[in-house]
């Protein structure tokens, strides 16, 4: 079903310090499909530099920035989202610039490869993926979103582990299930990922295992026929070993992404893989799955209602308050387990008595056990006022909670006092 009137774009965008990728869909339930840099083909990696022109304010990205670069006939800028979390001024021919403000430039010229599809005005809703999320990313992230001026509010972000999620939830349920692992090959590292299924819990809690493993450096295949085939057992006795030691028995798929896989090298570890299971190779799922993202929270499937991810970026407990309702004890939900801890954000407005202390709940949603934490409002003035309470995540373990002090209507004005406290959620989690 179309989502907005006219055609308008659901974007997903995969950032990344090498490359980017996008993909998009015209409605909140329609194909995702991902932009190639050359027609008919699937080129999907952008790579992610600027190139500039010396002596001149001309600028080229992706591709042609590279081509420039090589002839010599410009100036290459490598490493962008890095280079902005690090913050540090970047130098160009003497002058100064900010490394959000060049990390802005590529991400406005690399939606303009979106024209293949529509204009980037008619983008509707974007999710950004990179990935890991934290407070840094994030900051980065809405500055460089908010340079281009995009003609919506729908803007969000997510991890790769959660693209992964979503990206599964729009696969057939067999593939699924019980589990599924995603293998991703760049560079000198190769990052497995686990997701589970735990039927046994309503709605069903779905968990992603990520681990990270020093790898064979990608590159090429040697063209000499011997030291190729001696470098592709290598890599295939190497992968066979790393998969034996990370793949459970109720695994039903497989999913081979990043350059590392591109070439034949695979084939002890490929039998492996395939024994009772179903393996499939390609190139842009993490852009792909921020866009089944995007769709699903504009349109969640069936299996979306089921389902609840509790990610490392899941806030996995309730929170609330004990309050009292027509003068009788009643529970205050202010934020549900399963909504990203960087979007957890909750203010009520409640009367107090004797006001000395509020009591915060706090119920993980399996596996933990509960707890409360008293928040002590010492010098509150009266023994009865309104406070406008504050619940938002600081980090992924720490709930703040921040409560002012309204008055009491014409009783009393407000003292404009404010009390903070901050709770550790997860015992043995920084």
């Amino acid at each position: 079903m179309a989502l907005f009137g006219g055609e308008k774009l659901i974007v997903g965008y995969d950032l990344g310090n090498e490359t980017c990728q996008i993909s998009y869909a015209f409605s909140d339930s329609g194909e995702v499909e991902t932009v190639s840099q050359v027609a008919g083909a699937q080129e999907y990696n952008i790579p992610a530099v600027l190139c500039k022109r010396p002596g001149a304010n001309q600028w080229f990205y992706g591709k042609e920035a590279l081509r420039y670069a090589e002839e010599n006939q410009g100036i290459l800028i490598e490493n962008l989202f890095g280079q902005a979390l690090d913050g540090e001024t970047v130098f160009i021919e003497g002058e100064s610039y900010e490394p959000a403000a060049l990390l802005a430039l590529f991400f406005r010229r690399s939606l303009g490869l979106l024209s293949q599809a529509a204009s980037t005005e008619r983008i509707g809703a974007l999710m950004i993926t990179c990935e890991m999320v934290d407070g840094r990313v994030l900051e980065v992230l809405n500055q460089m979103v908010a340079a281009v001026h995009l003609k919506t509010d729908k803007v969000f972000f997510q991890s790769h582990t959660e693209s992964y999620y979503n990206y599964m939830l729009r696969q057939p349920r067999e593939l699924w299930a019980r589990s599924s692992m995603l293998f991703d090959y760049r560079g000198n590292c190769m990052r497995a990922y686990q997701m589970e299924c735990n039927r046994r819990t309503t709605p069903v809690a779905a968990f992603i295992r990520e681990t990270a493993h020093p790898f064979y450096a990608w590159e090429p295949l040697p063209q000499e026929p011997g030291a190729r085939q001696k470098r592709s057992q290598e890599l295939d006795a190497a992968f066979l070993r790393l998969a034996e030691s990370e793949m459970g028995e109720n695994v039903e798929s497989v999913y081979l992404i990043g350059d590392g896989f591109s070439q034949e090298w695979m084939k002890d570890s490929l039998k492996f893989l395939c024994r009772g299971r179903r393996v499939f190779q390609g190139n842009n799922l993490f852009g792909k799955g921020a866009c089944y993202g995007m769709q699903e929270r504009l349109n969640p499937s069936p299996a979306g209602k089921a389902h609840v991810f509790l990610g490392n970026d899941r806030l996995k407990a309730n929170i609330g308050m004990q309050v009292f309702r027509q003068g009788e004890a009643s529970y205050y939900a202010a934020l549900d387990a399963g909504i990203n801890w960087y979007e957890a954000d909750h203010t009520a407005e409640f009367y107090v008595q004797d006001g000395s202390e509020i009591t915060v709940r706090v119920t993980p949603l399996i596996g933990k056990c509960g707890k409360e934490a008293r928040i002590s409002l010492e010098g509150f003035p009266g023994d009865i006022g309104r406070v406008r309470v504050h619940f938002y995540l600081e980090a992924e373990n720490v709930l703040a909670v921040e409560v002012k002090d309204l008055g009491f209507g014409e009783f009393r004005p407000s003292s404009r006092r404010v009390w903070k406290e901050r709770i550790e959620l997860y015992e043995g989690v920084s």
